[in-house]
């Protein structure tokens, strides 16, 4: 066997034999590469004679298109086999479930539910949200509202206060949003119609108390304001929130400074294995306060008690969203448990709307 075809024969061996393609580039640039043995045949042609030349350049060239033609057809060869061997590392099991998109597996916490939920009720009614902030007056959040300086009723609200400015004024954690509808009413001109829904803060803790919590308090101001139109607003927003046909509610004589007449309001139920079920038995449940405005709070408001009147109440949005989603402690709300959001949470595009109902 001459020269050139042992090296021919050693050069498809060494393709035949290359195991991956950087093995197989290594063998190509040893062979056709600038200075590749083949490369180097060639270079040799320049100094032969003509006749020699026309002969060992057909020869060279042969080989050379031979080790093209092996090199292409390996390299093939070695693409599919490693497209294989990544296919088989990098299956995908598809009896496993497809996993939930983010906007899925994300869920609203049951208080921004009831937020939506009494937004939803209210507005259908036709009342406007007030907002307003967590720092208050003591002026707002106390005297306005017919809290006498000195007044026992002061004492129940456990309210967080600041240190005293320089004026020597005292600012407050709101202790309720009922500072929303002083402020409502010192901008706007009546009649009024709004609810104000929020944070609150009072130095408390136990299963059903926290010392930030949340209430929505309503208020109607108008001159034929009366309780018989607070009696259907409150009707109509239980069964809406609680979804049942009909409620029956029980008021009972009670004591806030900034009404009068005071009322504390009832609504029948039936307790059943643990489970509290609204618009049926025997049982009663406290759900929230209210009454007519006190003429002292509409004085101080710059509103004239002679003229209008009207009519506030108050509940706790983490109570009622106790009571309707059966959640057994209210400081669980406040614990960040992903496990707790996953079971009483909502999905995010759960808008609640009352012709497509509030909790489905």
């Amino acid at each position: 066997m001459s020269d050139l075809a042992t090296l021919e024969a050693e050069i498809l061996a060494s393709i035949a034999a290359a195991a991956d393609e950087a093995a197989l580039e290594t063998v190509r640039v040893g062979a056709l590469g600038k200075k590749g043995s083949v490369s180097a045949l060639l270079a040799t042609l320049g100094k032969m004679a003509p006749d020699e030349r026309k002969a060992q350049g057909a020869a060279i060239n042969a080989v050379k298109d031979k080790v093209s033609e092996a090199l292409n057809a390996r390299r093939e060869v070695l693409k599919s086999a490693a497209l294989d061997a990544r296919l088989a590392s990098e299956s995908i099991d598809v009896t496993l479930p497809v996993r939930e998109s983010p906007a899925e597996q994300g869920r609203i916490h049951p208080l921004s539910q009831v937020m939506d939920e009494l937004t939803a009720i209210f507005a259908d009614m036709g009342f406007a949200i007030a907002e307003g902030p967590d720092i208050e007056t003591d002026d707002n959040n106390f005297t306005k509202l017919n809290f006498p300086e000195g007044h026992p009723a002061r004492d129940m609200h456990d309210t967080f206060f600041f240190h005293p400015k320089q004026d020597g004024s005292r600012p407050l954690l709101r202790t309720h949003t009922s500072p929303v509808q002083v402020r409502a009413m010192l901008s706007q001109k009546p009649p009024i119609r709004i609810i104000a829904p929020g944070r609150t803060y009072r130095i408390d803790s136990d299963a059903t108390h926290t010392p930030q919590f949340h209430q929505v308090e309503g208020l109607v101001i108008d001159k034929g304001s009366h309780l018989g139109h607070l009696k259907w607003i409150l009707a109509e927003f239980c069964k809406a929130f609680f979804e049942v046909d009909n409620v029956t509610m029980r008021f009972r004589p009670s004591f806030f400074p900034f009404t009068e007449p005071s009322l504390e309001v009832d609504i029948q139920c039936r307790r059943d294995k643990g489970e509290i079920r609204f618009g049926e038995g025997e049982d009663w449940l406290e759900i929230l306060g209210c009454g007519m405005v006190h003429p002292n709070v509409l004085r101080n408001c710059g509103i004239d008690p002679d003229v209008y009147q009207g009519f506030a109440w108050g509940m706790g949005i983490d109570r009622i969203a106790m009571l309707k989603y059966g959640i057994a402690d209210l400081r669980q709300m406040f614990e960040g448990d992903v496990r707790w959001l996953n079971h009483y949470g909502f999905k995010p595009l759960e808008v609640p709307t009352l012709a497509g109902g509030l909790s489905t």
